[in-house]
C-alpha cells in the first residue's frame, strides 16, 4: 500500500534502522521507544493487524521466531522481554499494518 508507513519502510522509501531483515519480515528501531530496546517487527507484506496476520499463520510464526532472534542479538533473552501486538484504535494502534513491539532492556513490570 503506497500510502503505508511501514508497507514505505518495508521499500526503502523510507529510512530506518535496520536491525533484522528474513524473506518475509523485517525488524527497526522505534523512533519513539517505549524501553531501552523497542523494536517493531512487521510482515513485508501488508495486513491490517495481528487479527489478518493471524490468518497466515506461518508468517506470524516466523514473525514471533524473527523477534525472539532480535531479543538474542541485543541481549535481552536471559532477562526477558515483551513482544506486544496493539490491533485497533482503542488499544492504540497507530499504523495499520501488523507489527510486533520488542520492548526490553529493564524491568517492565505487570500488566493490568
Amino acid at each position: 500500500m503506497s500510502d503505508c508507513l511501514f508497507c514505505r519502510i518495508v521499500a526503502g522509501e523510507i529510512p530506518a534502522t535496520v536491525v533484522r531483515e528474513s524473506e518475509h519480515t523485517l525488524a527497526f528501531r522505534d523512533i519513539a521507544p517505549q524501553a531501552p530496546t523497542h523494536v517493531l517487527v512487521v510482515p513485508k507484506d501488508h495486513y491490517p493487524d495481528v487479527a489478518a496476520l493471524a490468518e497466515q499463520p506461518a508468517l506470524l510464526a516466523e514473525l514471533a521466531r524473527e523477534a525472539h532472534a532480535v531479543a538474542v542479538a541485543e541481549g535481552l533473552a536471559e532477562g526477558g522481554y515483551r513482544l506486544v501486538f496493539n490491533t485497533g484504535a482503542d488499544a492504540g494502534q497507530t499504523v495499520l499494518h501488523a507489527h510486533g513491539h520488542l520492548l526490553g532492556g529493564r524491568e517492565l513490570g505487570h500488566l493490568a
